[in-house]
């Protein structure tokens, strides 16, 4: 599996200010030496030397991640959060040969995780096919009332893509690989979907509030998440701030770090980044993620932060 992290962000899109642009530039200079302008290699050593809230940005789209089968070229979407454009945008290029079909899974229908579906390029490609999955109901409807008149001028419906719309209501298969879901405690409800390959498990599990249910090593619980391989999995507040935002569906990056751990996870990778959240705020708080990690003596469980175009093999 090939997973590529088109949008990163949670609740609403953000771009960067010029203020944030002028701060960031002015911390280069001034970490800037006469020696680091020399030649070209030193100045590359420097701009290489620099932390990567500096040099890079986290990304400001909301959530849109795939996975590429690579022995077959089929292509899973998860959620279509303004990144979905972006991923229609450089398709071509991450994708060789662009695909003809796309397997779009909803987590759920909050406004940041459909916002990009009017802008997504295969929309209207007759030549293109979208299949579109959920266990929740009304899965059309959801998508045609978030295209319809007044909210925006081409009704979805009359865009030319062929479509299909699926009720999820067990696991299913596509191409000999399994993906099975499970409900998350988000309000109005969000789905986590497992993707299982050739051994190896990986799981998307955005908009969750973690609870003390979803660490009991239940049945169901125990199936879907022991032991998985990856799991992108929201983080988007401090704990003082989820003490703060109880009950509004996100989880603390502590207690997803807990959640990792009481289920033997080998790879977290933080998502769903809060939107007042700068770059140099994000990379601090996925260093305090790797700090608790070690202050706890925890083995075996890596930590990553997602940004966008983050490619990651499984």
């Amino acid at each position: 599996m090939r997973i590529h992290f088109w949008g990163v962000r949670g609740s609403i899109p953000v771009v960067k200010s010029s203020s944030q642009i002028k701060s960031k530039i002015s911390a280069i200079l001034e970490q800037l030496t006469v020696e680091d302008l020399k030649d070209v290699e030193s100045k590359e050593r420097f701009l290489a030397g620099l932390p990567p809230w500096l040099f890079g940005a986290v990304g400001g789209n909301t959530p849109c991640v795939s996975v590429l089968f690579e022995d077959t070229g089929t292509c899973i979407v998860f959620d279509c959060g303004s990144g979905l454009r972006e991923l229609g945008n450089h398709a071509a290029e991450v994708f060789s040969p662009s695909p003809k079909q796309f397997h779009i899974f909803l987590s759920h229908f909050h406004w940041d995780h459909l916002q990009g579906l009017p802008f997504f390029g295969p929309l209207y490609d007759p030549s293109v096919k979208l299949d579109f999955y959920s266990p929740k109901t009304q899965l059309e409807k959801a998508l045609n009332t978030q295209m319809g008149a007044p909210f925006f001028p081409v009704n979805f419906n009359k865009t030319g893509s062929a479509k299909t719309f699926n009720l999820i209501k067990a696991p299913l298969e596509i191409d000999g690989r399994q993906i099975s879901f499970k409900k998350l405690n988000h309000p109005g409800d969000s789905f986590a979907y497992c993707i299982s390959e050739k051994g190896k498990r990986f799981i998307y599990a955005t908009d969750v509030e973690l609870t003390a249910p979803d660490f009991m090593k239940t049945r169901d619980n125990s199936a879907f998440f022991q032991d998985a391989d990856m799991i992108v999995l929201d983080c988007q507040y401090t704990m003082g701030e989820a003490i703060t935002k109880y009950n509004w569906g996100h989880s603390s990056f502590t207690s997803a770090v807990d959640f990792a751990v009481n289920w033997g996870i080998k790879h977290m990778v933080m998502f769903h980044h809060e939107p007042l959240y700068n770059d140099r705020k994000l990379y601090g708080i996925f260093h305090s993620a790797q700090w608790y990690l070690k202050r706890m003596d925890i083995k075996g469980l890596e930590i990553s932060l997602a940004c966008e175009g983050k490619e990651l093999n499984l």
